[in-house]
């Protein structure tokens, strides 16, 4: 069985030979080819080298396009500080004021520089990989580009005094994000991953009535497209994992922070959820045997339609001794529970 085969095996509920393992990796990636993270999100051609190089020596189960946060916003206009080793910092927001909001318009995202790098970076990877495995590209979701365009502060109080300020805004940010997910499909990628952040930060009426009906109609056009998807929303999702299959994803990421056992009860039997061990305290601070127990606890509160990663991304600095105890390569210290 493939990879790529072995990932819908159990989306679809059919039977697969191995759980899946596919840890999300950005500047490790980087260090990982000896390059800095801001070379691999601004250089295109050192991302792809990065993603087949630890997608490779760990023998995990997709490849992925993630990288930062500020593509699409750069796209927007928004200026950015691009240090070495650390995201991007941006130089101001771009919607200050409900007027700016006017200032957002459908345009063409997949030939703005960083979009486009991006679409390149799938297209390299899908050349090198698609046949075998699920290559994942991303777009930020509805209320994350929000709040890079706005500020995560006068995004959360807009959702209170100004939510239509918000609604009217989400309706361009979708409309230029399914242009952008639609064009990684056509570059080869069979899997989007939505990243949407700042909605573990809203109340669950916030999230069902404002940002859900937004990631579905994202969802749906990629679907429409022929692509798969995957929702992650970084953070405690405790109060929203309920209402999350509502936006028709395939793959639910789970965070650390929340009970797989919880998050299967809320979604019910026929969800696929990814995660769930702490990135920070398991699997960078810990030792390898550390990283199997917590490997080993999310498959035994999970046994069926999950996939295996930390919470959210691989630190930087781990220890690579520790992403082996949990992969399916040399090193590893679960084979039985991975059935290898």
């Amino acid at each position: 069985m493939t990879p790529k085969e072995r990932i819908y095996a159990i989306i679809s509920g059919d039977p697969y030979d191995r759980p899946a393992v596919t840890p999300i990796f950005m500047a490790f990636a980087a260090r990982f080819i000896g390059h800095t993270y801001r070379d691999y999100y601004l250089d295109g051609d050192v991302l792809a080298e990065a993603q087949l190089a630890v997608t490779r020596a760990f023998n995990i189960d997709q490849i992925s396009a993630i990288s930062d946060p500020w593509r699409e916003a750069s796209a927007y206009g928004m200026e950015f500080e691009y240090p070495p080793d650390g995201v991007g910092k941006p130089g101001d927001v771009l919607i200050k004021t409900p007027d700016d909001v006017s200032l957002l318009k459908p345009f063409d995202i997949v030939n703005a520089e960083r979009p486009k790098q991006r679409i390149e970076s799938v297209r390299k990877m899908a050349g090198e990989l698609g046949r075998t495995h699920s290559v994942l590209g991303w777009v930020e979701g509805p209320i994350a580009e929000y709040g890079d365009l706005r500020g995560v502060e006068s995004t959360m109080m807009d959702l209170i005094d100004k939510p239509e300020m918000f609604a009217e805004a989400g309706q361009i940010i979708v409309q230029n994000a399914i242009a952008f997910a639609v064009a990684q499909v056509e570059a080869g990628a069979d899997m989007i991953g939505i990243g949407d952040a700042a909605a573990s930060l809203v109340t669950p009426n916030m999230y069902t009535e404002l940002v859900l009906p937004l990631e579905k109609k994202l969802i749906e056009a990629i679907h429409e497209a022929g692509g798969a998807v995957k929702l992650h929303i970084c953070g405690n999702i405790s109060n929203i994992v309920e209402f999350m299959p509502q936006s028709g994803a395939d793959i639910i990421d789970v965070d650390w922070m929340v009970s797989l056992a919880r998050a299967r009860e809320l979604v019910g039997p026929d969800v696929t959820l990814c995660g769930n061990f702490n990135p920070a305290g398991a699997l960078f601070e810990g030792n390898p045997e550390d990283v199997a127990e917590a490997a080993r606890e999310c498959l035994e509160a999970v046994p069926d339609r999950f996939i295996l990663m930390p919470g959210c991304e691989v630190p930087p600095a781990t220890p690579e001794q520790n992403i082996r105890a949990f992969c399916p390569c040399d090193g590893c210290l679960i084979r039985e529970e991975l059935k290898l």
